[in-house]
């Protein structure tokens, strides 16, 4: 393991109190297509006007040709971007089609390997055209996000140096369009999980920012567990350090542990400190916040610390702003939220 040490420890006591947080890098994933756009307003009121500058979604991986960027799909993203100049858009972008199809890893090597050969190119060219056609050639992409898992057909285990061709393919192609300033996110899951995510790196020069998706759950049964913990929140600071990029958290979220307040106010305390350049929770059953009710307690410690109306003031707590409405047990909230998949361990 490499990189411990590089940059000074963050580890951040435990607090009974909420701190304000800087919300300037501050996003939410709220839904794939346009009810995500429609829901921003919403989350804002629940936060007392505080602005959500960081607008995430997903392409479906099914098909190829979602994995271009179908101009209906990025059309309302297109919009909310350009409404303001200080807005981000970031996108996660699959690698591969039938990318939640738990194909076996036999087969995934073979389509790396496919990949890596230039067998895709062109898929990559044409999503590249259709951002930069939208008006967003300056968005962020989380290309083959959580590649050290096994949810995901884009994953690395199956030939990591085949993924890192074919992830330095993809961001050659792209960079290749006319008028694109794309920004390349490598972003693995924290831990372990099927790879040590280093081995998947394919290379400073084609990457961006170096992001982790991070929920509450294991490995790692407390938050100092989840920092100090092999290939995990401290790691992940110090491997960037080293190799000079920003960081990012895509994905982060409640999970395994439930309505844990503890956790929401260890992880904005992280996110305030090591200064992310963007932060994107998860807010659908059972991750969220906002359009989660199940989560009170973690919901008042979020609102508390991003709310641009301070406590007190009247303008009442979590909850009684505008939800979007109740979940079922299995926490969908109908609009299938393509591309998502489920989260890490979950079976």
């Amino acid at each position: 393991m490499i990189g411990l040490g590089i940059a000074t420890t963050v580890l951040l006591a435990a607090t009974t109190s909420v701190t304000p947080l800087s919300n300037d890098s501050f996003g939410a994933f709220l839904g794939s297509g346009a009810e995500g756009v429609d829901r921003a307003e919403l989350l804002e009121h629940w936060l007392g006007g505080t602005e959500m500058t960081v607008g995430r979604t997903y392409l479906p991986g099914d098909l190829w040709s979602n994995i271009e960027g179908r101009p209906e799909f990025l059309a309302p993203w297109a919009g909310w971007r350009q409404e303001k100049d200080d807005r981000l858009f970031v996108l996660n972008v699959p690698m591969l089609e039938r990318n939640e199809d738990e194909l076996p890893d036999h087969l995934v090597g073979q389509l790396l390997r496919s990949g890596a050969s230039g067998s895709y190119d062109q898929h990559f060219r044409v999503l590249g055209e259709r951002l930069v056609a939208a008006g967003l050639a300056d968005a962020v992409l989380v290309l083959g996000w959580e590649m050290n898992g096994t949810t995901y057909t884009h994953r690395c285990a199956p030939d990591p140096e085949a993924w890192k061709r074919y992830w330095r393919r993809i961001v050659t192609t792209m960079r290749a369009v006319p008028g694109q300033e794309f920004r390349f996110d490598f972003a693995p899951n924290r831990g372990t999980d099927a790879i040590e995510w280093d081995r998947c790196y394919p290379g400073d020069d084609v990457v961006d920012i170096i992001g982790m998706d991070t929920y509450d759950q294991p490995p790692g049964e407390t938050f100092d567990e989840q920092i100090s913990q092999p290939y995990g929140l401290q790691f992940h600071v110090d491997f960037a350090a080293a190799h000079g990029k920003p960081i990012s958290f895509p994905e982060w979220g409640l999970f395994r542990n439930g309505d844990n307040a503890e956790y929401m106010r260890r992880m904005l305390e992280w996110i305030d400190a090591v200064q992310p350049v963007y932060h994107s929770i998860s807010d659908y059953c059972p991750h969220g916040v906002w359009q989660c009710v199940q989560n009170p307690e973690s919901s008042e410690v979020f609102r508390t610390a991003l709310s641009a109306t301070p406590p007190g003031s009247g303008a009442g707590g979590p909850g009684r702003g505008p939800r979007p409405g109740e979940y079922g047990e299995d926490g969908e909230d109908g609009a299938g939220n393509p591309g998502r998949g489920p989260r890490p361990g979950d079976g």
